[in-house]
């Protein structure tokens, strides 16, 4: 027959000591798996922000390698401050590209491939529209609240708004033309003198809340023909 002293269960204190240290341990555990978790959240923003910023850039890149003239038609490439303008092959024909910066987004504009210099006209005009523009750009990057644009000529870069685009380079600056080519490219005369800069430069400049810090420069070394 077992004794009282033997039958006698846990205290009313070492139980409540039992569940305090069972609730430390939890508490412990439980910092130590939000922090993890914060940790891993953190890293994914960074890698999709990463993503998007490269994907942004590879679109960019495609769009300046494709950089086709028309012949004079429309300038191949134009700059006004607030848009990127330009006339890139596809496969369907010729198509025209604009790059801004609104609202604190890097956006893209592209019209319909064209076959014909009426309708390359036409949607070079569309592209001038800020109607059209803010209808139909798409956000490819945002945080961004402001960016500069640069042409390497003759060796030097130089400020876009201050490179031919109205006015030529000097002429042992000028780059030869891009020939009118590839399938459904307009098929007027190549203007000799149309200024197309060797190489471009962008620096895009981050805000508050973006996620990515300080100015982001790019350069890129633009094709003479294809």
């Amino acid at each position: 027959m077992r004794s009282s002293a033997d039958a006698r269960g846990f205290t009313l204190i070492e139980v409540m000591v039992a569940l305090l240290l069972m609730a430390v341990m939890a508490g412990m555990a439980w910092r130590g798996l939000d922090a993890m978790l914060r940790s891993r959240d953190v890293t994914q923003a960074s890698i999709d922000r990463s993503t998007v910023l490269q994907t942004a850039l590879t679109q960019w890149e495609q769009d300046l390698d494709q950089l086709q003239s028309s012949g004079g038609v429309v300038p191949a490439l134009e700059f006004d401050g607030a848009h990127l303008r330009f006339t890139r092959r596809q496969p369907q024909g010729l198509q025209v590209v604009v790059w801004m910066v609104r609202d604190g987004n890097w956006s893209r504009w592209a019209s319909e491939p064209v076959r014909d210099l009426q309708n390359l006209r036409r949607v070079h005009e569309r592209s001038q529209q800020a109607l059209t523009l803010d209808a139909q750009r798409l956000t490819v990057l945002q945080g961004v609240q402001g960016w500069q644009v640069a042409y390497f000529w003759d060796n030097a870069w130089a400020n876009a708004l201050s490179s031919p685009g109205q006015a030529l380079p000097p002429k042992s600056a000028t780059p030869p033309p891009i020939a009118a080519s590839g399938a459904g490219a307009p098929g007027a005369p190549t203007t000799p003198n149309e200024p197309i800069p060797d190489g471009i430069r962008i620096q895009l400049e981050f805000g508050p809340g973006s996620g990515l810090q300080g100015t982001l420069t790019r350069q890129l070394v633009l094709a003479k023909g294809a």
